[in-house]
Order: structure tokens, then sequence, then C-alpha cells
């Protein structure tokens, strides 16, 4: 398959706690010394809170006991990092914009299921691609050592995650792309990612 190398590189790339919040002095210390940080983590915190609804969305309009399956299975583990975020991220640093990321995340899901099982494939298989990169930019700028340690392996937990996401459903959706199946990875990668810059600021 051509996502093992992917695969391999995450599993060795595990934390031994994936479950481990950095304390608020040690996220203070390091939103002072990594410009940005705080905006990617109510990115993070907003991103996950639309995949929880994406995978609400699937289960609202689909019937395939497969798909079901496969939301359900999803949902939980998009659940938890929904936690983990928002264990992390005070109330007053998250998205103003959360309601508008809540229905947009339901939509995403919800549309795809109503066309079908291969809809819903791709449109998982396109936003996990993007959330992948996300999450890769922000773990290099992260230290290796020191106080970061428990974020990076938050993040380096839920990247892993997502790549599983990403390569189930890409292993399940055969059929060969066409002009339609690009133009919505497009549609959808954009859409996260001015989702995302909107999110870091509001």
């Amino acid at each position: 398959m051509p996502y093992v190398a992917d695969m391999r590189i995450m599993t060795e790339r595990m934390p031994s706690d994936p479950t481990a919040i950095p304390d608020a002095e040690t996220l203070a210390g390091l939103a002072g010394a990594i410009p940005g940080l705080m905006g990617d983590l109510r990115s993070d915190h907003a991103g996950e809170t639309g995949a929880v609804m994406i995978y609400l969305g699937i289960l609202a309009g689909a019937r395939s006991a497969r798909i079901r399956d496969f939301a359900q299975a999803h949902l939980a583990t998009e659940r938890q990092h929904l936690a983990q975020f928002a264990a992390l991220l005070p109330l007053t640093q998250r998205s103003v914009l959360l309601p508008l990321w809540r229905v947009a995340g339901w939509l995403t899901g919800f549309l795809p299921a109503l066309i079908g099982e291969r809809a819903v494939y791709l449109t998982i298989d396109a936003v996990e691609t993007f959330v992948d990169q996300h999450y890769e930019a922000q773990l290099r700028k992260l230290p290796a050592q020191g106080p970061g340690c428990a974020l990076r392996s938050l993040l380096m937990a839920c990247q892993a995650d997502e790549v599983h996401h990403r390569d189930e459903a890409r292993g399940a959706n055969m059929a060969p792309a066409g002009m339609l199946t690009h133009l919505w990875r497009w549609l959808v990668g954009t859409g996260s990612a001015l989702a995302v810059a909107a999110a870091r600021r509001l």
C-alpha cells in the first residue's frame, strides 16, 4: 500500500503518553517563546470541534451500515481530541466563530452522506490530508526536548489518528479520481485552510 511508509513514520513518532496535557504555566511559557502558538491551538480546538460535527453530519445523512460504523468509530476519536484541546485551551482563548465551525462541519459531513459512500470517503480523505499537514507545520515549531514535550506528544498523537482516518478512507475509496473529485478535494482543502486562518485570529 502507498501509505505504509506514512504509518510507519507516525508509529515511530508516537509519544509514550499521548494523553498528557501541558499545565497552564508551561503553556504560558511556550506561548511567550513560540510566536503564534495560541492561534495555532485555537485553530486546533476549532478544527476538532468541526471534526466532531462532520461525523455527526455523516450519521444524520448516511443509511449505509458500513459508513455509519466508520463514522461512529472516528467520532469517538475526534471527541477525545476535542476534550484534550478543551482541557488545554482556556475559554477566553477559544474561537468566537465556534457556532459557524459547528454548522460548517455538520454540512461537510451531511451533504456527502446524502450522495453516498464514495463522497463520504473522499471528503474524509481531503479533510484529513489537510489536518495532517496542519499538525506537521505546528510540530516543526516545537522543540523535541524541554517544556514543550507534553504539547508535542499531544499533537503527534492527534496527527497519527488523523493519518489513520485518512488512510482508512482512502483505502475504502478505490474509484478512479475524475474532475469532480479533484474539484471537491480543492474545495475542502481551501475551505479548511480559510477556516484555520480565521480561527487563528478570531
